[in-house]
């Protein structure tokens, strides 16, 4: 089976350019699963219902997020109430939403997506080592196909997860950063890997945002509303093949689409 993985979609230029290119990439390369990272979906921060049903609405089948999912209130309410919009599992006890999720493709075939949230630069959560660990016994043996979405800034802390979890999840995906990496590969075990995926938005830009203000903030240090930037729109994921009855990773290629 073939599984799409889409890097952080920015505000509305990301989201156009899924609803330009999406319909064509699931027909032309015969996409079991779309998955996408949609934590800056909204004006570049955060979530919100009318986002959220779009990039269904769109084609995506799950939708993953990050540090930046509580950035707007009005979309917290999904967390509860869409299951196929996850946060990072390792966020304690009490917040709202889910960190995993099982979804069945068309043809069947049960896909588990796991989401977490790195610590070195980040936030202080729970492991996300130990997590994963207690998921996966959870899961279960029977859960074949596992994808796991690590929301990381260091490089380090995302590769050694893709080694922990190598041999035991079909996939480990890293999202954070928004410059996609070159490091895609098939683990020993037979794991698909990459550091991170990149981001869907306008790449005239730094990180997706507005140049002028981003570099007011560096040489003034003073702090500024950040705007989506408008130009150079590109999507950036991975298209990843696996077993379907062993969940092991065949193939993992790099994408970059252009409009």
């Amino acid at each position: 089976m073939k599984i799409l993985f889409i890097g952080d979609i920015i505000g509305r230029p990301g989201r156009q350019l899924i609803r330009d290119l999406l319909p064509r990439l699931v027909d032309q390369h015969m996409i079991d699963l779309v998955i996408a990272n949609g934590e800056n979906a909204a004006a570049g921060f955060g979530l919100t219902p009318d986002v959220v049903s779009e990039l269904f609405d769109l084609g995506v089948d799950v939708l993953t997020t990050g540090n930046h999912v509580w950035d707007k209130r009005d979309g917290l309410v999904c967390l509860d109430q869409e299951p196929a919009l996850l946060r990072p599992a390792n966020y304690p006890e009490g917040a709202p939403g889910r960190g995993v999720g099982v979804y069945e493709t068309a043809a069947g075939i049960s896909v588990a997506v796991v989401n977490l949230e790195g610590r070195v630069f980040m936030n202080g959560l729970d492991c996300p080592f130990r997590k994963a660990d207690a998921i996966l016994d959870e899961l279960g043996a029977e859960q074949r196909i596992v994808f796991v979405d690590f929301h990381a800034e260091a490089t380090s802390e995302k590769g050694a997860l893709g080694a922990y979890l190598d041999g035991r999840v079909s996939a480990v995906v890293g999202t954070h950063t928004h410059v996609q990496t070159a490091d895609e590969r098939i683990l020993p075990k037979q794991t698909a890997y990459i550091t991170d995926l990149g981001m869907t938005g306008p790449h005239d830009s730094v990180i997706g945002r507005e140049k002028t203000k981003v570099l007011n903030r560096f040489i003034t240090y003073i702090p500024r509303r950040f705007d989506v930037a408008e130009n150079d729109v590109r999507a950036c994921g991975v298209l990843v093949e696996v077993d379907d009855k062993s969940g092991k990773a065949l193939n993992i290629t790099r994408k970059v689409y252009y409009p």
